[in-house]
């Protein structure tokens, strides 16, 4: 065929003929890169809603609801003497309002959305020894993590992706955390600690009472992730039923894999506290979907902020800012036509009488 003339398509060569033929817009086309890159099921899931128009849905509302405002200010601008009386303020207000809250919600998303991306990040920590590595190992679902009886085998962090309920995880594991005077070891707990830092979800780990609660110690001040008391090796019989302190807590064995299935359902439901699951609203994936919301809010607060003094600017001035926040969302699905503010104004007001 290339001898005949063919070439070879471009990458993204064809989503891009549909997009520039009206067959989808920008957001549905970056579903597609997202669904081929897909790590998990989440994602995968996210990227089907964006592609069905979910995300594309909700910004051309909030589009026609901007376009709608600048229809009541043209209208009180350019036909002041009707006989219905200039626009009510208050109605002005409350259509800014209710901008903000669209935006605001899709913004909370966004947290979401680059767990859904990357993973959240689960931090296994603990004293050398106790199981950290068997256990990464388990959940992990392949032997990554080498196990020796040997404290201080780890010594460095190691990373795997799963998918944790709805979620994709991050599963990490670390060096044992102690003093100690080799270097190289010294480097991995630096590792370790710096992991913490960024963990959603810590598993401390222990393999008895003593170790659990120093562990839980060392562990506290290191991070402001959620702390989930992981107690290893329960085939040995050596963990304490509960914990004094109210922290969940979770037995388990790595090697004959009793209390798993409770750990994993532990970590969704500890997601499930912090994350909204992306299927019930649309989800902002990208960090430039982020910015352009940022950036229309913040034109949508400054002409509230204007009505809110009195409207201290005209009219033609203040509508500048939702002309503005229009502009930012078409960089998220497409090219505005201005005149879309004329054919409102013409199909909602009776202006030619």
């Amino acid at each position: 065929m290339l001898a005949c003339g063919a070439r070879r398509a471009l990458p993204g060569e064809f989503t891009r003929r549909a997009l520039l033929n009206g067959k989808l817009d920008l957001l549905q086309a970056e579903a597609i890169a997202d669904l081929v890159d897909s790590r998990s099921r989440a994602m995968h899931d996210v990227a089907l809603g964006q592609l069905a128009g979910h995300l594309s849905r909700r910004l051309n509302t909030l589009r026609t609801e901007i376009i709608e405002l600048e229809a009541l200010l043209a209208y009180d601008v350019d036909f002041p003497d009707e006989d219905d009386g200039p626009v009510a303020e208050d109605r002005i207000e409350a259509g800014a309002l209710k901008l903000l809250t669209v935006i605001d919600t899709l913004l909370a998303t966004s947290t979401t959305g680059e767990m859904v991306r990357s993973g959240a990040t689960v931090i296994i920590a603990g004293a050398p020894n106790t199981g950290k590595s068997s256990l990464f190992n388990a959940l992990a679902g392949t032997q990554r993590a080498i196990v020796t009886d040997v404290p201080g085998t780890t010594r460095d962090a190691l990373e795997a992706m799963v998918d944790i309920g709805p979620w994709p995880v991050r599963l990490v594991d670390t060096a044992g955390l102690r003093t100690s005077a080799d270097m190289i070891e010294r480097l991995g707990i630096e590792v370790a600690e710096r992991y913490l830092k960024n963990a959603e979800i810590v598993l401390v780990c222990g393999d008895d009472a003593r170790s659990i609660t120093l562990a839980v110690d060392h562990v506290r001040p290191l991070t402001n992730g959620m702390l989930l008391v992981v107690g290893t090796k329960n085939d040995a019989g050596n963990l304490p039923s509960s914990l004094e302190e109210k922290l969940d807590y979770v037995r388990v064995s790595a090697r004959t894999g009793e209390g798993l299935a409770t750990l994993v359902e532990s970590i969704s439901a500890a997601l499930n506290r912090v994350h909204e699951p992306a299927a019930s609203n649309p989800v902002l994936t990208r960090e430039r979907h982020r910015v352009a919301l940022t950036k229309a809010r913040v034109e949508i607060a400054a002409f509230l902020q204007n009505c809110l003094n009195g409207f201290t600017l005209p009219a033609t001035v203040a509508a500048v800012h939702l002309h503005s926040a229009q502009g930012y969302l078409e960089e998220l699905v497409g090219v505005l036509d201005v005149d879309d503010v004329l054919d409102r104004v013409f199909s909602t007001f009776c202006v030619g009488k």
